[in-house]
């Protein structure tokens, strides 16, 4: 009878402990009931929807919030990236992301053990608007979790069906609007996260948004966004980006507007109506836009952004604390971002003092070209990334709000056997603690080693950046101090091999850069791809703001 008991004694635990590990990871969220999985003191949540399908009558029109559901969801992988053009297998970035389909508007959200009221950060992913997914591995949760924050990665819709502005379209939306469905899309996952979070262990007023090259631009689009306003605290912008925009119904700048980008689309398709652009396959639409050199971005409509994100900044109305930066190899994997170089310094500065004019000695002051191909490239790099980067933090700073500046120049052996050194990206694996062998990272990636020296940088980058979710102030145990970024000290985190308190980054790039912007402002000029060794192109030549360049998507 002893023995009976025992045994039965033994099932009942069993049972028991079954019953427990299937709550691990469980959590109601307003919609219903979510399983997770747990592991390793952080429970991950994946593919869970913050908004409706946006298929077949919701196609080109504001996300829907997600309906409920009965039972306990699966949440243990990862939703469908949105709809996209299929990556190269030998892509630099390619590798590891989940089926593509137009249903894909989820998240997923990666909390450590016993989380309560713990700050959030939101990882919008980048790829030109045009690619990328939350499911990337690159972009893995944990590491992040277990340093104290919730981490929420999103999906949003992307191309053609993120950003295409057309005049049936806006005829049709309440607001006359239409374009700027992704900038919608990340607006309305950050409102889920509002009103679910603290479920997770998460506070819904320490929320920090966080991105890298279109998820920097998307993030510097949510600061000056009016729709955006109380959904976060902070921003991250790592080598984002600031253009000029089209507007929606107008030209503007010199640029058509974007409805008429989008009619010129439809044309070429063979659609006019709304219905129409509905019923046309996805196929004849993306071939349109590659005939038309129609491209994804952002749209000044009035309302979601009223205004150039540039004069949004300048009038201090983004209310957020930013740290921002940028990579000193930006463009060594983006080469389709530049033009060629001229093959001798002799024919590079006849080149721009050609095309340049008057302002040829101030440039050639900046870039000699006694490297033509790195002048080229450190010109391009700067008027995008480090343009945009400098400006934020400045305009921040003068509006009062925290701004932190970084320059990351770190690179590793791989990188340097392929020219990629510091590429565009690379700082991503050490904010994410992926590096090392086991790190989860594209097949062509150039790997950071495991060594102690590459751990430690990791160790504070992925310190610094919690210390800003949390806090507003960037700050590592046993590093250098982070110097707050001011008009007087321009004070900046320098990133190689360990980081280091600096000052002044780079001011003759910079002033080039702020001074050609400010020139185009007040001409009425639009600044995008003209800029640096492009800023004034031989008459007739396409290499200016419309220029038809594929990326690689990042």
């Amino acid at each position: 009878m002893s023995r009976l008991w025992a045994c039965l004694t033994l099932v009942v635990a069993v049972l028991a402990a079954a019953a427990v590990r299937a709550e691990e990871g469980r959590v109601q969220v307003r919609q219903g009931a979510l399983q997770g999985v747990s592991e390793a003191g952080v429970s991950a949540y994946k593919g869970v929807p913050y908004a409706q399908p946006p298929v077949g009558s919701l196609r080109w029109r504001a996300p829907v919030p997600a309906a409920g559901w009965t039972g306990v969801r699966d949440a243990k992988a990862f939703g469908s990236a949105c709809l996209q053009p299929p990556q190269a297998p030998s892509g630099l970035y390619s590798g590891g992301m989940a089926p593509m389909s137009e249903d894909c508007l989820t998240l997923n959200v990666w909390a450590p053990a016993g989380a309560k009221k713990l700050p959030v950060m939101v990882w919008i992913h980048g790829g030109a608007l045009l690619g990328g997914g939350s499911s990337e591995p690159l972009y893995d949760g944990a590491k992040l979790a277990k340093q104290g924050v919730v981490l929420v990665s999103i999906n949003y819709r992307l191309g053609l069906l993120g950003y295409f502005a057309h005049p049936a379209l806006s005829a049709e939306s309440p607001r006359k609007l239409s374009g700027n469905y992704g900038l919608l899309d990340q607006i309305e996952a950050l409102r889920w996260v509002r009103d679910n979070i603290a479920a997770f262990g998460g506070d819904p007023n320490q929320v920090t948004i966080a991105g890298e090259s279109a998820g920097g631009l998307s993030a510097i689009a949510l600061m000056a966004s009016p729709q955006a306003k109380g959904l976060f605290r902070r921003a991250i912008v790592q080598s984002g980006y600031m253009p000029a925009y089209r507007a929606l119904h107008a030209p503007t700048l010199g640029l058509p507007s974007a409805e008429a980008g989008g009619e010129a689309l439809g044309a070429a398709a063979g659609a006019k109506t709304a219905e129409q652009l509905r019923a046309t396959d996805l196929v004849t639409l993306f071939k349109a836009g590659l005939a038309t050199g129609w491209q994804p971005e952002p749209v000044i409509d009035g309302v979601t952004l009223p205004r150039q994100l540039v004069d949004t900044f300048a009038r201090g109305e983004a209310k957020a604390d930013v740290l921002a930066g940028f990579n000193e190899g930006e463009i060594r994997s983006l080469l389709f971002l530049m033009p060629p170089a001229p093959a001798t310094s002799e024919a590079y500065v006849a080149d721009v003092k050609a095309r340049f004019g008057g302002k040829a000695d101030a440039y050639l002051a900046v870039y000699p070209g006694a490297d033509p191909k790195a002048d080229v490239m450190a010109s391009i790099r700067d008027g995008l990334y480090g343009f945009a980067a400098q400006y934020l933090v400045r305009q921040q700073a003068a509006a009062g709000r925290g701004g932190y500046l970084y320059y990351f120049r770190h690179s590793t052996p791989a990188q340097k056997a392929r020219d990629l050194a510091a590429f565009h990206a690379s700082e991503i694996p050490y904010v994410f603690g992926q590096v090392g062998e086991g790190a989860k990272l594209g097949p062509n990636w150039p790997r950071p080693p495991l060594t102690a020296q590459e751990t430690a940088l990791s160790d504070a980058m992925l310190n610094y950046w919690v210390s800003f979710v949390r806090t507003g102030v960037p700050a590592a145990p046993g590093e250098t101090a982070w110097p707050r970024f001011t008009a007087k000290e321009r004070g900046y985190l320098d990133i190689d091999d360990r980081p280091v308190a600096a000052r002044d980054l780079q001011p003759a790039a910079y002033g080039w850069a702020d001074a050609l912007v400010a020139e185009r402002r007040v001409q009425g000029q639009a600044w995008r791809l003209d800029i640096g060794f492009s800023a004034f192109p031989p008459q007739g030549h396409v290499d200016g703001p419309d220029a038809k360049r594929q990326p690689e998507t990042r």
